[in-house]
């Protein structure tokens, strides 16, 4: 496996790196770093990609142990600036562009479990992916997605 493949993998994939880290930190220097810590931990871990798994589920779980760990190990940080939509490579109009940004704030008020979920729920992944990804099984994916939804409710209309 080549430097030339994992990146053409990478930047299929970047996507999913900008979005987990957008929903960890706020500060755009601390958004850079995750960035590059996920990249070295990915590039590290490339030798072992086995491809049992797509290579975006593999990225992933990369992605959200890394972003984690390095949460872990600084102190928690506060999300009270504005936030970058969702997703920035679609234009959306104003309300569509408040309610992607009330939703991203509400999505920071839950665990980081819980954000990890969501997400990979909204990036189309199904409950076997995210249950492999988190180390849970599917059922228990399922119940927990139907509690995030009805926090994220919750949280949307207070």
């Amino acid at each position: 496996m080549s430097e030339t493949q994992f990146l053409e993998q990478v930047r299929a994939s970047q996507g999913i790196i900008y979005k987990l880290v957008a929903l960890y930190a706020a500060d755009p220097e601390e958004k850079k770093d995750l960035y590059q810590e996920v990249l070295l931990q990915a590039w590290k871990a490339w030798p072992s990609f086995r491809g049992d798994a797509k290579f975006s589920t593999w990225l992933y779980r990369i992605c959200l142990n890394t972003i984690l760990t390095q949460k872990r190990k600084n102190n928690p940080v506060e999300y009270k600036e504005s936030l970058e939509p969702v997703s920035p490579v679609i234009e959306h109009s104003s309300i569509q562009r408040e309610n992607s940004v009330s939703l991203q704030k509400a999505i920071r008020q839950l665990s980081e479990t819980d954000r990890a979920l969501i997400s990979m729920h909204l990036d189309g992944y199904d409950n076997s992916e995210i249950g492999d990804i988190l180390g849970i099984s599917g059922n228990h994916v399922a119940v927990k997605l139907h509690r995030c939804k009805q926090q994220l409710t919750n949280l949307l209309t207070a």
